[in-house]
Order: structure tokens, then C-alpha cells, then sequence
């Protein structure tokens, strides 16, 4: 049973739920919809590139192919921007999973130069023992005016636990201190209860720029693992040094961030920036077991290659979390697969590596195999580092992963992919990761 305390932070919902609400009441919808569609400031007519839908091939069309073989595809016909499907994937975090999964993916109102906006919710058991449900959106208004981040989590988890740093071993450490950095790697698993709420919202201050703030709470209770002495796991050991229960705790703090896009689309961008830094900060009066105050940063690059084919993209990411101030929770502290999407260091286990000091580094070919788009290839490498409590320092030991995959248009309107990748890392890990869209 969650404790009361772990509650608390629950009172802050409806205020951030009353900022979505002021947020898309203050979008103003322009009189003459034609004039908004057509023009751009000072009269100057906008000209939006267009992307030729008819000459790509998607599940959609392989489904009218095989229910109606002989029927012609309709050039003016528009694909719808939702997708539901079976949300059967394996990789070394969770094992084998199935559910289902929703996406859609939509531009609001009738202004051509509106981002695309995305949600997602799935539900879904693991051969882990793993019961997972959540809802996330990235939402734009229409002409940009509000982008609205955030999500919902409800799960029954099993965490893999690493030990704390990088993977570095340093002689004549105590036993406590072994222990806690687990250079062996040995797996702990950490079965636990979790809920998670984030909420940002951002108002557009300049041209892509944004300027936001939000709140997040991870909430964690019936913490359970083996650990008969109260100090044989690198949780245990973590949680006695720093002051955190053994059986639950409370993250929740405030949100402030600063955000750059220039992306073409959401999903899966041929070009564009985007930039996302920003601070939190936990408190104890709204509920958090500790105060602390963290920086993130989140900076990805996105380079066509191809005129003609314009996936041809060469994709770059740095995501970093570095702890400025106070104590986070163990199963808080950033690392692998710790990103807002769970997708960064492909070729591990998720917090294979971390530390109060995190940051990976990735990039990716992206290219088409099929002239009809429908098959994709990438190929892709990373590199993470982080500290730890006997020394390490960020950027002194780097861990590299990579792999190779292939990608399945799903929904050419939205570019969805359905991403298969094969990837491996140090310490005898590899494995098979299967998701819809791009890891970044």
C-alpha cells in the first residue's frame, strides 16, 4: 500500500490540468481561414513544401492491396493520422511484451506552418512480470502559440539494477563501496508499484523559441528486493548513504525549460533543430522525500542528405542530467533508457549505467531501401559516460553501444515507422528493441 505522504503531491494535478485549459482557450482563430491558410506576415504568401504522399507505400496500402487487390489507390484520398496496433515488442529490459498501442498524430487548425502534434497510450503485460499503462502527448496549437508536454504512467515494474556509475572498477575500495558500483555488472531486480505524472507547458516567445514551466511526480511504493541484510544491493547501500526508505519515495518537484524546434515533424524529422534545457527542481513541501535541483539538457540535429530522397538523414542527439544540489531517489538517478522516450543507449539494459552525472551521445544513418519508402534501413552508435561515488568523474570512462535496423513505413501521413533494431554493448549485452517511430 502506498503511504499518505506519497499522496501529496496529487494536489498540484488540477493546477497544471487548468493550465492546459487556459492554453488552448486562449488560441485565436483567425476570421478569414483562407487569408490565415495563404498568407504569411506583412501579406507574403507561404509556400509550403509538399511531400509526395501517392508515390509511398504504407501498411495501409498493403491492407487495401490484399482485402482489395484489384482497387487503385485514391491520389486525393487523406490517410488517417491514427494508428492502433498490437504492442508486441522484446528487448533485454522487459523480455517479451504484448498489448495494444494507439498513436495519432494531427496538425490543429489551418495554419500551414503548425508543428505536428502526437500522443500515445498503450497497455500492456511482459513476460517479466511487468504491467505497464501510460499516455503521452506533445501537443501544438494552432500557428505554435502553446506546446503542451506531458504524460501519465500506471506500473507494475521489475527494474534491473546495475550498481551505480559506469561500469569501473577501482582496487582497495571498501566493501560498501564495491557494492554500490557493481563492476561486475550483477543484475538485482527491484519489483516496485510506480506513478508518474508530468506536465509542461511552453509559450511560444519568439520565432520556434518557447519558454516553459510544468511539474513532475514519481511516486514509488511497495519497494521490494532481496537483500536480507539491508545492505548487500547497490540500492540498499545508495539509500542508507543518502537517507531515502528502503520500500518507497516521493519525486516531485517543479519544472523550467527552455525549448528550440525546428523540426519538420515530430515523428520522424528530415531536417531541423531541436533543443530542449531546463531545471528541476524537487521540494520537500509539496511532497518530495528529498530536495534537489537538477539540469537536463536535450539537443538533437537532424541532416537531409538527399534532395531527392530526403529520409536519406544523417540524425544526431546529446541528452545530459546532471545533479546540482541535494539527493534524488536511487531508481531517479538518470542513465540508460532514462530519456523522456525510454530510447537512448540502444545495446543495453535500461540503467544499465548511470550516475548524478549522465550523458550519452548518439547518431544515426538513416536510408531508404525500397523506392516506394515502405522499407527503411539505419544504422547507429552511442556513447554514454557517468560518474560515480569512488571518483569517476563525467567523460572519463565511456561505454559505446551500436547496432542496425530496419524500418516499416506504418503511416506515410504522419511518417510512423515501425522500427526494428538489432544493437549491442559491453559486458556481453545485445539484444532485439522493437517500438513505433524513431529513437529520436
Amino acid at each position: 500500500m502506498l503511504h499518505t505522504p506519497l499522496l501529496r503531491p496529487l494536489l498540484l494535478l488540477a493546477f497544471f490540468v487548468s493550465l492546459n485549459t487556459l492554453a488552448h482557450g486562449q488560441v485565436i482563430v483567425p476570421t478569414d481561414s483562407l487569408k490565415a491558410d495563404s498568407l504569411g506576415k506583412k501579406g507574403k504568401k507561404i509556400v509550403k513544401p509538399t511531400e509526395n504522399l501517392y508515390r509511398q507505400y504504407d501498411f495501409g496500402d498493403l491492407g487495401r492491396n490484399i482485402l482489395h487487390p484489384h482497387k487503385k489507390a485514391d491520389s486525393l484520398h487523406k490517410s488517417s493520422g491514427i494508428i492502433i496496433v498490437p504492442n508486441v515488442a522484446a528487448n533485454p529490459t522487459i523480455g517479451g511484451q504484448l498489448g495494444i498501442k494507439a498513436v495519432a498524430g494531427k496538425k490543429l487548425g489551418g495554419d500551414p506552418n503548425t508543428l505536428l502534434s502526437v500522443a500515445a497510450t498503450s497497455a500492456s503485460i511482459t513476460t517479466k512480470g511487468i504491467i505497464y499503462f501510460y499516455i503521452n502527448h506533445n501537443i501544438f496549437t494552432p500557428g505554435n502559440k502553446w506546446n503542451l508536454q506531458g504524460n501519465l504512467v500506471f506500473a507494475k515494474t521489475v527494474t534491473p539494477d546495475y550498481g551505480l556509475g559506469i561500469g569501473r572498477s577501482v582496487p582497495g575500495e571498501s566493501a560498501t563501496t564495491e557494492t554500490l558500483a557493481d563492476p561486475s555488472r550483477k543484475v538485482n531486480a527491484i519489483h516496485s508499484l510506480y506513478f508518474n505524472f508530468r506536465e509542461k507547458v511552453y509559450k511560444e516567445v519568439a520565432k520556434n523559441f518557447f519558454l516553459g514551466a510544468g511539474m513532475s511526480a514519481e511516486i514509488r511504493g511497495n519497494i521490494n528486493q532481496k537483500d536480507s541484510v539491508n545492505n548487500a544491493t547497490p540500492m540498499s547501500v545508495y539509500n542508507n548513504q543518502h537517507g531515502f526508505p528502503q520500500d518507497h519515495y516521493v519525486a516531485s518537484g517543479f519544472l523550467f525549460n527552455a525549448e528550440y524546434t525546428s523540426r519538420d515533424n515530430q515523428n520522424r524529422a528530415y531536417k531541423g533543430i531541436y533543443a530542449d534545457a531546463g531545471f528541476r527542481i524537487n521540494q520537500t513541501w509539496i511532497g518530495s522525500t528529498k530536495n534537489s535541483v537538477q539540469f537536463t539538457t536535450d539537443f538533437r540535429k537532424y541532416i537531409s542528405l538527399s534532395d531527392r530522397n530526403p529520409e536519406t538523414v544523417l540524425a544526431l542527439w546529446n541528452w545530459g542530467s546532471y545533479l546540482l544540489g541535494g539527493a534524488i531517489p536511487y531508481l531517479e538517478i538518470p542513465g540508460t533508457a532514462r530519456d523522456m522516450s525510454f530510447r537512448s543507449g540502444r545495446g543495453y539494459t535500461s540503467q544499465y549505467f548511470k550516475g548524478t552525472q549522465y550523458n550519452d551521445t548518439e547518431a544515426e544513418f538513416r536510408f531508404p531501401i525500397l523506392k516506394n519508402k515502405f522499407i527503411s534501413g539505419v544504422t547507429f552508435v552511442n556513447m554514454q559516460t557517468a560518474n560515480d561515488e569512488q571518483g569517476t568523474r563525467l567523460f572519463q570512462v565511456l561505454q559505446p553501444g551500436g547496432g542496425a535496423g530496419l524500418r516499416v513505413l506504418f503511416n506515410k501521413a504522419t511518417r510512423t515507422n515501425l522500427a526494428l533494431d538489432y544493437a549491442w554493448g559491453k559486458f556481453g549485452n545485445r539484444g532485439f528493441f522493437l517500438n513505433l517511430n524513431e529513437s529520436f
